[in-house]
């Protein structure tokens, strides 16, 4: 079992060899590990998997990253995208499927290789994304990572019967965004890009 401290991770390019069965299997839900993946329930079979990782390629509209660790074992993935050229933005949605790492600390270091991946090579301005209220480690992930809660919508999911809260989260490339220099201070973790 990885030490908490010790995991090195790195993203590289997701391709359709890396769509194996353990892959695949990240996307099980029986233990419950994806009630906060999609608001909408959707369920991921292998066609559907392969058939958004082709559809993204495609359209240039959201890439794919695999995130191992030094050893090469596949942890989880970062989809970037869909990207917004004309306005700059993008959603970034940080998975770790491979459940031996969860609570490791490897969603923040990934989420900010992630930041930079976006940034510096598809020149986004902001990023951002919307978590459940109730999905604490993802919320504490992505701040640990550089990212902002920005704004509450009240009610916005529908959960067990019930309204729940989305956490909006952000965060701005000091490029574009100087004023925000600190925000997104995060040590460089390490990646093939």
């Amino acid at each position: 079992m990885p030490n908490k401290n010790n995991v090195k991770i790195r993203l590289i390019p997701l391709e359709k060899q890396h769509i194996d069965d353990a892959y695949v299997s990240w996307f099980d839900n029986s233990d419950g590990h994806l009630d906060y993946f999609t608001g909408s329930g959707r369920t991921f079979t292998r066609e559907v998997i392969l058939n958004d990782f082709e559809k993204g390629k495609e359209s240039g509209g959201w890439f794919y990253y695999l995130i191992q660790d030094c050893d090469g074992q596949s942890i989880g993935n970062i989809k970037i995208g869909p990207i917004d050229h004309r306005n700059k933005t993008s959603d970034l949605v940080c998975l770790i499927g491979n459940r031996n790492f969860l609570g490791k600390g490897i969603a923040v270091k990934a989420i900010s290789i992630a930041n930079e991946i976006a940034f510096k090579k598809y020149d986004i301005s902001r990023l951002h994304s919307g978590i459940y209220a109730s999905n604490i480690p993802s919320i504490k992930a992505y701040t640990k990572a550089g990212w902002f809660v920005e704004a509450t919508l009240k009610g916005y999911y529908w959960k067990d019967g019930k309204p729940e809260d989305r956490i909006c989260i952000a965060c701005l490339n000091p490029k574009y965004f100087p004023e925000a220099n600190g925000i997104n201070n995060h040590e460089k973790l390490g990646s093939d890009e």
